[in-house]
């Protein structure tokens, strides 16, 4: 049996990591309270809660080496092997640590196989890729297979988001200042998506609603209208207006799967409270 190992930025809803047996390695969030580890020290919606009123705007990290280990001898228990589905490691140290581990784990564990997969994407793109990954380890494939699974569902992956600044990615480093100021001065709304494992622009609107339907036109580009998708709805503490996008998605697709999924805070702190978006893969 195959286990699916990954870190909390996948923000994969806790009943699925529940039924898939996935192993969670935690972000950490560093606050004005110290630091907290992702979804285990403080739920998402109390954080975002407090997030509101913070003195000092929090900081992240990721797990390290050992966190990872960890996390792979508790999957080895069960006997079987390990598929460790990281984060973009473009933006983050997450999968170079998954990777220090799992040469950890060769000495140490040499009849366990490994194998350490960069989905070069965040958030419900890199979680589509951990729950495909999953969904074939239930059905009892080989490593070899669900690691192509994950390869292969955040390579064909697409994510975009949207705020109504970008003041948030750029304290956090994410986008250029310049980008943010410009953005600022404009009054835009900014829609984030994935290029070269690293958040960046795709476009802009001059209003939330447009900005959704450019979302949603822009996922065309990768996905062409009429495919059969599974779809997440993205939200930072926006439960409601997230919800806006269903109708929109399914004008376009035949979406047969749908998860709504609250930002974990180790990213929700880099995009913001009242993000929105939305993650497609094709079926």
């Amino acid at each position: 049996m195959v286990t699916v190992v990954t870190d909390s930025c996948a923000s994969i809803p806790a009943h699925m990591v529940a039924e898939l047996g996935i192993e969670i390695v935690p972000y950490y969030v560093h606050t004005a309270r110290g630091t907290l580890r992702d979804g285990v020290d403080m739920a998402p919606d109390e954080f975002y809660d407090w997030l509101k009123t913070a003195p000092d705007w929090p900081t992240t990290a990721n797990p390290s080496a050992g966190e990872y280990l960890e996390a792979y001898r508790q999957a080895a228990k069960r006997g079987g092997s390990v598929v460790a589905v990281s984060m973009t490691g473009t933006g983050s140290g997450g999968y170079q640590s998954a990777m220090l581990a799992k040469r950890l784990a060769e000495q140490e564990m040499p009849d366990v196989p490994i194998e350490v997969i960069d989905t070069q994407t965040v958030a419900m793109a890199h979680g589509w890729s951990v729950i495909q990954a999953a969904r074939a380890a239930v059905q009892g494939l080989s490593i070899d297979r669900v690691a192509a699974a994950a390869q292969q569902t955040a390579s064909h992956a697409f994510v975009g988001f949207t705020n109504d600044t970008l003041e948030y990615l750029q304290r956090g480093g994410r986008i250029s200042k310049v980008t943010g100021v410009v953005g600022g001065l404009l009054n835009i709304k900014p829609i984030i998506g994935i290029r070269g494992g690293m958040p960046a622009p795709l476009a802009v609107a001059r209003s939330r609603s447009a900005a959704y339907r450019r979302i949603v036109a822009l996922a065309q580009d990768k996905i062409p209208a009429g495919s059969t998708v599974r779809a997440a709805l993205m939200h930072v503490a926006a439960f409601e207006e997230v919800e806006k996008f269903r109708a929109l998605v399914e004008e376009k697709y035949s979406v047969i799967e749908w998860v709504v999924a609250q930002l974990a805070p180790a990213l929700g702190v880099h995009s913001g409270p009242g993000t929105v978006g939305i993650s497609l893969i094709p079926e």
